[in-house]
């Protein structure tokens, strides 16, 4: 009998095998599927491309919303494209969802989408069973001039890798919003109040980071680290054959540290 696959993204060795034996090749496809390819392109004329991207929020509760168009909108930024227009499919649970609950989401995924200049543009609701908890899935359309469309899988040998805001910026919010009564007890509440922050500053968001990147320079290639983290983002970031990347000693910045007389097994940037 097949042993089950744990938590988590799909190995990528299978992943890989599944995509090489059943993805269907298109002339208009220019961003296909691939490991670590986040988001595909598809051109509309010989000028512009439609990118599109889906990814679902399974884990987090708290500001659902904000989490799903921005994490969503990461991956359109790192092809080069200006995010446009969500469809969401929102499941929620049965015997836990009340009216009050549906319009928090709502009203986080308004505020989500007008940060970013994105339409809500339809969707999909239903309660159902056998969960515990929300899930949203959205998928997100953006456009980009050709030209612009920055292509996966052309980092090259001689090319610096710059990591934007630090470390664990995600997953110290997403603790911090699930776990805040917690954290406090262990930390003190201003140091869960600020880890919970990190949601919005320094933020999840990488938008406005490749806007900069590609208005500095010459870009090869960008990606947004999550699920994983740097070390997972590096492995599945395509590159040339028997090319690998190689680091200084130099530490990622992390922040921020729990108070000095906490136990330093228990921080939390190091979730």
């Amino acid at each position: 009998m097949d042993e089950t696959l744990p938590l988590g993204k799909l190995p990528q060795e299978l992943l890989g095998r599944l995509l090489a034996r059943y993805a269907t090749p298109d002339d208009r496809l220019l961003v296909g599927p691939g490991l670590g390819r986040d988001a595909a392109a598809i051109a509309l004329d010989d000028a512009r491309a439609m990118v599109v991207k889906t990814d679902p929020i399974t884990f987090a509760t708290a500001e659902i919303g904000w989490y799903l168009v921005n994490v969503n909108a990461n991956d359109l930024a790192c092809l080069g494209a200006t995010p446009r227009w969500l469809v969401v499919t929102a499941l929620l649970p049965e015997g836990r969802t009340t009216p009050a609950l549906v319009e928090t989401i709502f009203a986080g995924l308004r505020d989500a989408c007008a940060a970013l200049g994105v339409t809500l543009a339809g969707g999909h609701t239903e309660i159902t069973h056998g969960l515990d908890r929300p899930i949203l899935v959205g998928t997100l359309l953006g456009e980009v001039a050709r030209d612009d469309l920055v292509q996966p899988g052309r980092a090259r040998p001689g090319d610096r890798l710059l990591l934007t805001k630090g470390i664990a910026v995600e997953g110290t919010a997403l603790i911090a919003g699930e776990r805040e009564a917690e954290i406090a007890a262990r930390h003190g509440a201003a140091f869960a109040a600020r880890c919970r922050a990190f949601l919005r500053e320094p933020g999840i968001s990488v938008v406005r980071d490749a806007a900069v990147a590609r208005a500095a320079g010459p870009v090869h290639a960008l990606h947004d680290p999550t699920e994983g983290g740097v070390a997972t983002g590096l492995r599945e970031w395509p590159r040339p054959p028997a090319s690998a990347w190689s680091s200084t000693p130099t530490p990622c910045p992390s922040s921020p540290r729990p108070p000095a007389s906490a136990p330093t097994t228990a921080s939390i940037p190091s979730a």
